[in-house]
């Protein structure tokens, strides 16, 4: 050190070494502690304590996370091949380190206030933008808000050249631009008391229009996960009129639901009586054809016994009733008795007592 600094150093330090009488002892001295170091290792200590103070300030690392990719950029150039997750250097000032998401993100459409839930750590909440409901004119002029929500993530792969050709901005150039446009071009297809009808085509048609547009762009920079169709917002007088046709709908299916169960009732009944008279239709041909039946068997009987009667059979029989006539005279001598030659004719038995006439069928 200079010696006027060395001699300012002496001034000030106190002397430790003191004699009883209280002098100060003029023959320490103070020793300036870089005196003591080598000549080879004070450089080395000066570069040491550079490169942490370096490290410190200009801090030339970064730590990409995952789901994350990092893009080097060497005095301005882009590199192509993207920096995976780790601990990454690069020289201050001439090269420098982005880290760009690529997780999963979020476009949100929609005029309802809703509270964004977070964990606190931005970096990692995957990326979620909210925009107002998507305002388009139907075929007729009208407004209609479209609620819509978007999914997709940048491609890892391609994200340098993508930050490079688009900007940071590249979710309002790729996905924001290209959703409004077709929600303007299919919504304008249809008049809007039909939209609540259509419902499920017009979502099929805006997601499947989305996709190919996105991925028609050259280099595939984004990849597209799903389109979905929240709402559909109509103007009031719209909204009432479809309400209106709705109630007026609902009125006729309950009347034609009671015609219908009126008609089926009828057609129960009218079964019914069909089943009735099937029955007694039945039932007097069952009747009918028991009465044949029998007729034809007494016919049967008749003709055969026809044909086994003989005149001596039936003198035989005429011979037998006088019998029980004698017999019945035996007891009633008052009656009188009237024969029939020939029996072809039943004997009349006539009480002369009673003056009662009753006629007996003496043929068994």
């Amino acid at each position: 050190m200079p010696a006027d600094m060395n001699d300012y150093f002496k001034k000030k330090r106190p002397n430790s070494n003191q004699n009883p009488s209280g002098g100060n002892n003029n023959n320490q001295s103070f020793n300036n502690p870089l005196n003591n170091m080598g000549g080879s290792k004070a450089p080395m200590i000066f570069v040491l304590i550079a490169l942490v103070f370096g490290l410190i300030v200009l801090k030339p690392f970064t730590i990409i996370n995952s789901g994350e990719v990092g893009i080097k950029i060497n005095t301005g150039k882009f590199e192509e091949k993207p920096l995976q997750p780790g601990l990454h250097f690069f020289i201050p000032i001439l090269q420098k380190i982005v880290p760009v998401n690529t997780r999963v993100r979020m476009i949100t459409y929609s005029n309802e206030n809703k509270q964004v839930l977070s964990d606190g750590y931005s970096r990692y909440e995957g990326g979620l933008r909210r925009n107002p409901a998507i305002r388009v004119m139907d075929s007729r002029g009208l407004d209609v808000d479209i609620d819509l929500a978007v999914q997709y993530n940048l491609r890892p792969e391609s994200a340098p050249k993508t930050i490079a050709t688009w900007g940071t901005a590249w979710e309002d150039k790729i996905i924001n631009t290209k959703v409004r446009e077709i929600v303007r071009d299919v919504i304008g297809k249809y008049a809007a008391e039909n939209l609540p009808q259509k419902r499920t085509e017009i979502a099929k048609e805006i997601q499947e229009r989305v996709r190919k547009k996105v991925e028609s762009i050259p280099g595939s920079p984004v990849d597209l996960d799903s389109v979905e169709l929240r709402n559909i917002q109509l103007p009031p007088k719209i909204k009432a009129k479809i309400e209106e046709l709705q109630a007026e709908k609902q009125n006729v299916m309950i009347a034609e639901q009671q015609k219908d169960r009126a008609k089926r009732e009828a057609e129960r009944k009218a079964e019914i009586a069909r089943g009735e008279a099937q029955k007694r239709r039945i039932e007097a041909e069952g009747q009918a054809d028991q009465i044949r039946i029998e007729a034809q068997a007494q016919a049967k009987a008749n003709q055969i016994i026809a044909q086994s009667l003989t005149d001596k059979l039936l003198q035989m029989e005429q011979i037998h009733t006088q019998g029980k006539f004698n017999e019945a005279l035996k007891v009633n001598k008052d009656a009188q008795i009237f024969l029939t030659p020939g029996g072809a004719v039943p004997n009349i038995w006539v009480d002369a007592k009673g003056k009662e006439q009753k006629a007996v069928s003496a043929q068994q």
